[in-house]
């Protein structure tokens, strides 16, 4: 803190010509290096002093006038454009290309406000005129020539001319107070629902919609972990807004953000925003999409410090679920199509091939690693891999990084600089309470010594680093990238089986009570504690909770354990018949185990299932 403080003052000490300077106690500067003591005081802001406590006021005048800002009459819709505006700018100085906001991201708010009716329609809401009369079909993905090249303009005249959402008002020369036109509408929750209404939840939907239309490789954890972290304008978005749109009154519980949202709650809003949008289906995802669940698990794996040789075993799980066809990735709002949560997909079927590689039952993973402990310690150049180095690694650096998470929150500031107040009878207690608060921020920060506000991280993918020396603290421990699989598989037909031959999974039958979500927090106990550690890790990853990662492991056991197995061939001699396919798995209430090697007969996996089924590489 000295160091700022003085850092104008460069004149050198008389007695020992250096520049070192510090405050003392009693707020006088001292040379660090002969503790000189000069006649310079330092300058200290006296926030106690309130101007409004010490006025004069004459007692015996009427009522004081009320002194009103005013500014131009506004709407919400063009408040939630700008923040869209600096929403986009924000993901562009972070690598989105610039043709995100012009052409993508603009063109699906213009047909927003269409199926809204609050711009670019002959019936707006409010218009007698019975919705859907006039309306013109808008497909984002189309060419649009007349579309303008930026989202926002300051000139109002602007927007008119385009048909945004001022072409609708009629033209007044007036002067209005502060505040919006139809803040009242976004207050009713009915209105909010029937006519489709914007929300700041929303602009994060919408960008992730622009997001998976140009196919970025931010996924929807990425943008809300930007979102905490301070890289992208929402907590106080509304602060971006020019100074002739006054917020006041009722624009507050429109524009006020007091929690982030979930996971699962922005992936609903998105959903239901491509739906009432009408979208077409969006653009198919293939292996050389980011998006594509072979990309993303090789993502994850360099993340967690897993071996390289662990990301073949990863694709032919995906080639066994079928999540390696388009079909299967793409998201159809019109057919109802379930939008993937393709960054926790991604996350369970790392989890899933860990559990056929290693077992993951409190039992077959130690003993493994036993086993690559004994093999490297009589070989010193054996580099098997071991999952209880691999567990310790991700213990230490999962504490330090859940702790550095909650220092950030903690000294996150909810508050804004230029405040919304919600009356003018309560405008001079808000100006006193954040007089009182920027002065108990003041003393705290000169007591510690360390600011108030929390230093913005830069934007960063990889939340743990790999690849220095064991203690270090700039990084969280050595990389095992290249350690090899050879104590957990072996040669087997010119390929690779795993050892490991029984897998484990919970009950498999989906509930069908509408109501019910799942039953983790029921099941918690009967799961072994080492899968419940991969599901917290994720969950700490990725920002969501563990039951939806687990839920989408059983997704993918599903797919794994139900998928169809060929017809089994009988002798000659014996009357054709076609073997029935069988289910296995989750067909009982209890944990069931399914040997991977062998099919329902006991024949083995080369008699029972096609070549491309057999879990081998």
């Amino acid at each position: 803190m000295d160091e700022v403080e003085t850092a104008d003052y460069v004149v050198p000490c008389a007695v020992c010509s250096a520049v070192n300077w510090a405050i003392s106690a009693d707020l006088k500067y001292y040379c660090k290096s002969c503790h000189n003591v000069i006649d310079k005081t330092a300058e200290v802001d006296d926030h106690t002093f309130l101007d409004y406590a010490n006025r004069i006021t004459d007692l015996a005048s009427f009522r004081q006038r009320r002194v009103v800002e005013y500014g131009r009459k506004w709407k919400v819709c063009e408040g939630f454009q700008f923040i869209l505006k600096h929403q986009a700018e924000a993901l562009i100085h972070l690598g989105v290309p610039p043709q995100f906001k012009d052409d993508v991201l603009w063109r699906l708010w213009r047909l927003y406000l269409q199926k809204s009716r609050q711009a670019y329609t002959k019936n707006p809401v409010g218009s007698k005129v019975p919705p859907g009369a006039g309306d013109a079909e808008h497909d984002p993905s189309a060419n649009d020539t007349g579309a303008p090249s930026t989202i926002q303009t300051g000139d109002p005249s602007a927007n008119e001319k385009e048909g945004g959402p001022s072409a609708n008002r009629p033209k007044r020369h007036k002067v209005y107070p502060s505040g919006s036109e139809d803040s009242s509408a976004y207050l009713s929750l009915r209105m909010r629902r029937s006519n489709g209404l914007m929300s700041m939840n929303k602009t994060l939907a919408l960008l992730y919609l622009g997001l998976l239309w140009c196919r970025e490789a931010l996924t929807l954890a990425d943008l809300l972990r930007l979102v905490r972290e301070g890289h992208l304008p929402f907590i106080n978005a509304f602060e971006c807004l020019p100074e002739e749109m006054k917020l006041f009154g009722r624009d507050l519980p429109v524009f006020r953000v007091q929690s982030i949202p979930s996971y699962r709650m922005l992936h609903r809003e998105a959903c239901c925003l491509a739906v009432y949008m009408k979208l077409s289906s969006f653009p198919t995802v293939g292996p050389e999409c980011l998006q594509h669940p072979t990309l993303l698990t090789l993502r994850y794996l360099v993340l967690l410090n897993l071996p390289d040789q662990l990301h073949p075993w990863v694709c032919q799980v995906i080639n066994l679920v079928g999540l390696d066809k388009r079909s299967a990735l793409t998201f159809a709002p019109q057919a109802r199509a379930r939008l993937p949560f393709y960054d926790v997909q991604a996350a369970a079927l790392i989890v899933v091939t860990l559990k056929m590689l290693f077992g993951v039952d409190d039992c077959s993973e130690w003993d493994l690693s036993n086993q690559a402990y004994d093999k490297n310690k009589d070989d010193p150049d054996q580099h098997g891999f071991s999952i209880r180095r691999w567990y310790r690694l991700l213990q230490a650096a999962l504490v330090r990084a859940r702790r550095r998470e909650e220092d950030h929150t903690a000294r996150m500031q909810w508050t804004a600089q230029k405040p919304i107040y919600p009356s003018w009878e309560r405008k001079a207690s808000y100006i006193k309470k954040r007089r009182m608060v920027d002065q108990l921020r003041t003393a705290f920060t000169r007591l510690t010594g360390s600011p108030a506000e929390p230093e913005r991280r830069p934007p960063s993918s990889f939340r743990f680093r790999w690849g220095g020396e064991e203690g270090e603290e700039s990084w969280d421990g050595p990389s095992l990238s290249h350690k090899v699989l050879d104590t957990i598989v072996k040669k087997r037909r010119g390929g690779e089986t795993a050892i490991n031959m029984a897998y484990w999974h919970p009950p498999l039958k989906k509930c069908k009570a509408w109501p019910c979500r799942n039953h983790f927090e029921a099941d918690r106990s009967t799961l072994p504690r080492m899968y419940c550690w991969l599901l917290e890790l994720f969950s700490f990853l990725l920002g969501v909770k563990e039951a939806l990662v687990h839920e989408e492991v059983l997704r993918v056991e599903r797919l794994l354990i139900d998928r169809p197995q060929r017809s089994w061939k009988p002798q000659d001699g014996e009357k054709r018949r076609r073997r029935r396919r069988t289910r296995s798995g989750g067909e009982t209430g209890k944990t069931g185990r399914t040997n991977l090697s062998s099919d329902r007969r006991g024949k083995p996996a080369s008699h029972g299932f096609p070549q491309k089924n057999r879990l081998d590489t």
